[in-house]
């Protein structure tokens, strides 16, 4: 596993064992970073179920200003904290140990982009979503890796589905905040 783009690119990242983790490929990660390259500049980035933290670092190699990792393993924390570590991030990036959902429920940070990237066949991320929704800022982004044999629901929230993708296996669902459209209407 690497970083694939940005002033990191090429540079290893460790990687956790075993049958639970599933690593985002090169590939389905190349085209999401295709699909929001563009609004990562100077970003606020939430990283949520972030296993060993690759793509809230990627998204930092990319010009992301700070990203916060968020993961209830001990173990995936530990190897996020040492990949940040490793690539010099220490200053932009912050960990916490906690279950994604109660983290939603206490955090009061606004983010520009979200990343999701839960447990398959357990509904987590549909009951992430509308707590997702209150802290990503009017524009942000939320993006979702999940199941291809998954569809997530069209609006969840102030979250509207932009694009959804599917490499293989894995389906990359992209909502946006549209919140000032929302009360508009």
């Amino acid at each position: 596993m690497r970083v694939i783009a940005g002033r990191l690119k090429g540079r290893k990242l460790q990687t956790l064992e075993g049958f639970d983790v599933r690593p985002t490929t090169d590939k389905v990660k190349e085209a999401v970073f295709s699909a929001v390259q563009f609004d990562l500049p100077g970003a606020n980035v939430l990283d949520l179920f972030s296993g060993s933290g690759q793509v809230g670092i990627e998204a930092l190699s990319r010009g992301a200003q700070q990203a916060v990792f968020v993961d209830i393993s001990p173990k995936s924390l530990n190897v996020t904290r040492s990949n940040i570590a490793a690539m010099g991030l220490e200053d932009s990036a912050m960990c916490y140990q906690a279950d994604g959902r109660d983290f939603l429920k206490t955090d009061r940070k606004i983010y520009n982009m979200a990343f999701l990237d839960p447990p398959y066949g357990k509904g987590i991320i549909e009951e992430v979503l509308p707590l997702l929704s209150r802290r990503i800022a009017d524009g942000g982004k939320v993006v979702c890796e999940h199941e291809k044999e998954l569809v997530l629901p069209e609006q969840a929230g102030t979250l509207s589905v932009k694009k959804r993708y599917h490499y293989g296996k894995i389906s990359i669902t992209i909502y946006i905040n549209q919140e000032e459209e929302m009360q508009d209407e």
